[in-house]
């Protein structure tokens, strides 16, 4: 049993529409992560970012990830917040949209299908190495 008081980690959300990472998201919460925010633009994100006293550990990302506009603001997002991580969901499973992530600085990327188990797993993968 582990006895040792960890502090919640940290995340945001940002998230256009999709129900199901909405569900993640409290799915997470109730299992004991400290969720800063939820935002549904990037320019929402930024400004929420702007007003915390500390940063996410980690950011969950589900926009339309074939919009160049998406990817020049998380391109953006990735320059002013160098120390958030990450982490995509997505149902686009495309090597070139993959690559682009991969590219702004995404750890990981998780398809539609995921569920809040997989992503404690890459939580824990990403902030613990």
């Amino acid at each position: 049993m582990d006895t040792i008081n960890r502090p919640k980690q940290s995340l945001a959300f940002i998230n256009d529409k999709s129900p199901i990472l909405d569900s993640i998201c409290n799915d997470l919460s109730g299992s004991g992560f400290e969720i800063l925010f939820r935002a549904e633009t990037i320019e929402d994100a930024i400004t929420q970012l702007a007003a915390l006293k500390s940063l996410p550990e980690v950011c969950i990302i589900d926009l339309d990830f074939y919009d160049k506009n998406v990817l020049v603001g998380l391109q953006e997002l990735r320059k002013k917040y160098p120390g958030v991580r990450f982490i995509a969901h997505s149902d686009i499973d495309n090597e070139k949209v993959g690559k682009a992530l991969l590219d702004i600085g995404f750890s990981s990327c998780l398809l539609v299908g995921s569920d809040a188990d997989d992503f404690k797993r890459a939580i824990d993968k990403i902030v613990n190495g």
